[in-house]
Formats: C-alpha cells, sequence, structure tokens
C-alpha cells in the first residue's frame, strides 16, 4: 500500500448469491485505476508483460481502450496472486465510475476471500501508482495471506420450494402480487417478497423495501410457505447478488431507463445485463418468462438454459415463434381472449381480457401485459388453469390487491388514477389509462413528481411527456425523497420538460395531497380525469377522496366509463 493513497480498495463488496459477474458468491473490487489511466504506453505494455495480459490493448491515456486495459492489468493481478498462493482464481474485470475499474473472483470461504481482495487492492495500487516491480508486489501477496482465517463457507440458498423471481424496470409488484394471488387460488401458501414487504400467505409480516435477497431469505425461512414469489430488484443484485443458487421460473418485464448512473449502470444495455442475471440461473428444467416485446429482454433467452416462455398482447408479433420452436411456450391474447401456444398443438384459451379486473377493461396495455407474465408463471410453476382463471377473475385493480399501482377512484364525476409513476415509462402507462377514462367534453389533469435518484435528463423528459399529454399540468414539490436534491430543484427541472412541449404556465402545489385537492377544486369539466404520481401520500390522497364521498371505482364502473 502506498502512504500517498492509504484507502486501497476503494470498495470491497463481498456478494453472497449469483451475481453479475459469476452464478456463484463472488468478491467485487472497486479500484483506482488512475495509475494506469495516466500512464504512457510504454509503461502499460510492460505491466501487461509481467502480469501475463490475456488480449492486451493500450489506447490513448483516458480513453474508453485505456478503461478496458486497466480492467483487464486488474483481472490479471488477481489470477497471478492467486497463483503465488497456489490457488486457481478466475476473475472478470470491467470498467467502472469515472477513474476507477471493478473486478470481481468467486470464492467459497469469506475470511479467504476477504484477506484475499484487500491483498490483491494493494498489489494493484502498489504495481500501478507505487511504481513497485509487479513480482514483487504478488509476492507480498503471499506474505499477506500467510495465516489468514479461512473463515466461514458462503453458500447461497437452496430452496425445497419452487421459487419464482420477477425482475424488470417496471411492473415487477404488480406481477408479484398477482403471481402470489394466483398461487393462493392454487391452494398454496405463497411467500412473497417485494419492495413494499414481505406477505405471507395474503398477510403481511414485514414492511419496508425486501426485494434483495433478504427478502428471498426470509420467505424461504417461513416453513409454512410452499412457493416463494420473489421481485428482485437491480441494487440487490449489484450490492449483494441473487438470494438463491436457482430458480423454477423467471419472470422478466421489461427494460426501461430508470436509476441510471447509479452502482455503475449508465445505459439500458448495463442494466439489462444485470437483471439478466435472474434468467441465467433459472433450472434447465423450468421457464424464462420473457416479454417478447421488448429485445432486451427476448434476448435473455439466450444466457439461460430454461425453456422459453415469451409473452405479448400482440398476437402478430413474429418472435412468439422464435419461444415456440425452441421448444417453449407464448401467452398472448387472440380475439379478446388470453390464449397459451405451444408447438403442435391448438391453443389453450384462458380467460377474456374483459374478465380480468387488473386490465382495467383493457385500457391499460401495461396490466394486460402484467397478467400475461403472472399468468404463465404460475402454469409455469404447475397451477392448474381452473385456478388460474378464478385467480385472474378475482384479483382487483383497487388498492386491496394493487396499492398504489393504477388505482382508479370516481369522485364527483371525475376519475382520479393514484399511481407510482416514477419513470417515463410508467408515467406513459398512467397517462394512458386516465386518459382512457376521460369523458367527451372532459379534461385530463396530471399531478407529477418523482424521486430524486432520477437524473435531470429524465425528470425533464417526464415533464414534456405530462405536459404534452394533458390539459393542466401540477407539479408536487417533494419532501421524503430528495435523495441529495436540494429542495425547488426538481421542480426547475419538470418546468423545463413542460417549457419544452410549450407549456409555460404551470402550477406548483407544496406536496402531492395540496395538488389533487387544487384539481378537485378547480372546476374541472364533467367528465375530467386526473392523474396522480403518487409516491408519497398515496394513502393521504385516498383518504380525502373517500371524505368528499368518492370512492374506488368497480370493474363494471370502469367498463362502463372507457365505453362511452
Amino acid at each position: 500500500m502506498t502512504g500517498e493513497h492509504p484507502e486501497v480498495p476503494i470498495e470491497l463488496r463481498v456478494l453472497t448469491g449469483p451475481n453479475l459477474y459469476f452464478p456463484r458468491p463472488a468478491v467485487k473490487l472497486t479500484l483506482d485505476a488512475s495509475g494506469v489511466m495516466e500512464a504512457d504506453p510504454a509503461t502499460v505494455v510492460g505491466w501487461q508483460r509481467a502480469l501475463r495480459v490475456r488480449n492486451p490493448s493500450v489506447g490513448m491515456a483516458d480513453s474508453a481502450v485505456r478503461v478496458d486495459a486497466a480492467a483487464e492489468l486488474a483481472a490479471a493481478v488477481v489470477r497471478r496472486s492467486g497463483g503465488v498462493i497456489d490457488t486457481r482464481v478466475p476473475a472478470v474485470g470491467r470498467g467502472g465510475d469515472g477513474r476507477t475499474v471493478v473486478v470481481a473472483f468467486p470464492f467459497r470461504r469469506r475470511g479467504l476471500a476477504e484477506h484475499f481482495g484487500e491483498a490483491v487492492a494493494v498489489a494493484f495500487d502498489r504495481i500501478t501508482r507505487g511504481g513497485v516491480d509487479a513480482q514483487v508486489a504478488l509476492a507480498d501477496v503471499a506474505v499477506a495471506m500467510a495465516g489468514v482465517d479461512p473463515g466461514e463457507v458462503v453458500t447461497p440458498l437452496r430452496p425445497t420450494i419452487p421459487v419464482i423471481a420477477v425482475t424488470g424496470t417496471n411492473g415487477k409488484t404488480t406481477t408479484t402480487r398477482l403471481i402470489s394471488h394466483l398461487m393462493q387460488a392454487d391452494g398454496r401458501i405463497p411467500g412473497w417478497s417485494s419492495t413494499d414487504g414481505i406477505v405471507i400467505n395474503g398477510v403481511e409480516v414485514e414492511t419496508g423495501d425486501w426485494s434483495g435477497p433478504g427478502g428471498a431469505a426470509r420467505v424461504l425461512s417461513d416453513p409454512s410457505v410452499t412457493v416463494a414469489v420473489t421481485e428482485t430488484a437491480r441494487g440487490g443484485i449489484l450490492l449483494r447478488g441473487v438470494g438463491t443458487a436457482a430458480n423454477d421460473v423467471s419472470v422478466v418485464t421489461n427494460i426501461s431507463a430508470d436509476h441510471l448512473g447509479l452502482l455503475g449502470v449508465h445505459t439500458v444495455e448495463q442494466l439489462a445485463e444485470v437483471k439478466s442475471v435472474v434468467a441465467r440461473i433459472t433450472k434447465p428444467s423450468g421457464w424464462t418468462v420473457l416479454n417478447a416485446d421488448d429485445p432486451l429482454v427476448r434476448e435473455m433467452r439466450l444466457v439461460s438454459r430454461a425453456r422459453p416462455w415469451f409473452y405479448s398482447p400482440d398476437p402478430d408479433n413474429p418472435f412468439l415463434d422464435d419461444a415456440l420452436e425452441a421448444g417453449g411456450k407464448a401467452i398472448t391474447v387472440i380475439d379478446g381472449d388470453i390464449v397459451v401456444l405451444s408447438r403442435g398443438l391448438d391453443p389453450t384459451r384462458v380467460l377474456p381480457v374483459a374478465q380480468v379486473p387488473l386490465t382495467l377493461a383493457g385500457t391499460s396495455r401495461v396490466n394486460v401485459s402484467n397478467v400475461l407474465a403472472a399468468t404463465a408463471a404460475a402454469l409455469g410453476v404447475g397451477a392448474s388453469l381452473e385456478a388460474v382463471r378464478a385467480g385472474l377473475r378475482s384479483f382487483t385493480s383497487g388498492a386491496e390487491h394493487n396499492a398504489g399501482r393504477l388505482n382508479v377512484y370516481l369522485v364527483s364525476g371525475l376519475a382520479v388514477v393514484l399511481d407510482l409513476a416514477h419513470n417515463e415509462a410508467s408515467l406513459e402507462s398512467l397517462l394512458e389509462v386516465s386518459g382512457a377514462l376521460r369523458l367527451a367534453g372532459g379534461s385530463l389533469a396530471v399531478v407529477v413528481g418523482t424521486a430524486g435518484d432520477r437524473t435531470d435528463e429524465a425528470i425533464h423528459a417526464m415533464g414534456e411527456m405530462a405536459a404534452a399529454g394533458s390539459d393542466v399540468m401540477v407539479i408536487a414539490a417533494r419532501h421524503k425523497y430528495l435523495r441529495g436534491r436540494e429542495p425547488g430543484e426538481m421542480e426547475g427541472l419538470w418546468r423545463s420538460g413542460a417549457a419544452e412541449a410549450g407549456v409555460l404556465e404551470v402550477t406548483e402545489e407544496p406536496d402531492e395531497l395540496s395538488a389533487l385537492r387544487y384539481l378537485l377544486d378547480l372546476g374541472l369539466p364533467a367528465g375530467s380525469s386526473i392523474a396522480v404520481c403518487a409516491l408519497e401520500q398515496r394513502a393521504e390522497m385516498a383518504a380525502d377522496i373517500l371524505r368528499r364521498g368518492g370512492s374506488e371505482m368497480s370493474a363494471e364502473q370502469v367498463a362502463e366509463r372507457v365505453a362511452g
């Protein structure tokens, strides 16, 4: 370790389950690569030769090629360090944020892994920034590892019950909720973990965000659970790995821009790679339920040994046949009916979309897709067709079964839709449903707001979308979810987006409840619809609607309003 740079590594993270780098526990090191990024080409080549780097490249200082060179150097240090302690250690290197690189290697015992990671980080730093000869630095790794306590053996959970893992950008919570409901209809006892908490057989036992490996562990520790349904978020995969060694069915809903710029994920392609971990660990005897309308999702069948089950509301989607030709299945909508397709067999009709309340009389394309995904997952894990039909009919779109996701209320002739619309794709869905509920002569009003960890570009784009798609736009200030931003900062981004759509008159309110009350008291035309991005005050807004004499709309009321 150099005296000038004592913090080595920047981060050492233990991933206790399948992860972005390996299908088993691994250590992820984030290292300062500034020495490599600034070095002259001859020096880089010297390091590569000393470390026997595979596929060496050099590139110009601070170039993308140089980032790759730094990542390969880091991986080579891991491999050669393994050699000096007589252990074969595979390694994967890639670029990080700024002048950092990430290198990962699998492990079995925690103590050995952590000490080895620290020793490797010191060796990399001494070689690339301290001017120490590579062989000397590697020899010191052996000295550092002498007498180290091996520590506990770390193994991911290997469940004895079926596991259905759901990931994606939007629709995860709705899909996992519906799958759990379908499992109950099939007579099973589901344990469900998600961003909203943990629910065992319909009873909430934990609140908060349990979409990481801790949620899976909590569900699987309950002896009453006979099937696990796990919502698997990007953060959990990156920070700790997936909670189980394998799953029986995986569902990937979609991939869109969300939380980009965090944890080293800057593009939707990188986000898709993270989410694909769930598909990769699906058992060969299981199913990967993939959105055939999303090219990044449907390509995940290539990284999984499981059978593909594609879904799309569009029966003419040409990629549905790809799943059938690969020995899998497809599920779609034909003549208004949900239909399962198998190669060489007649279609199996499940239920008319109109009989599934969650679809809001078919107005929510997103929820039609979620229904298809959940139906495939339930059937894939062995649920009976009759149980699935009963579950689809009895799962409502209201707060009882799907709180915070496209909950529709009627108050004084106005339709109000509350939804956790937190990114561009979910805002588009909210506007679509709210627009379908607007009657002739009515207006569409929208209350916008999101968490502060979205990028400036995303909030600006959402502002433009909301302004262009509505007649009245109101900005709700944020208090709980600023995520490092200054008060008032996001309001400026929303306004700039609205201006992009030519809308300069935008009202601001101090919070979501105030914004909704403003619109309810504004005197909107009869038959109007109000769309609300509900993040902080959903319960308070629902209570205010009920206080005003409003109520949740039934499936029949929604269908009637949409029809006319």
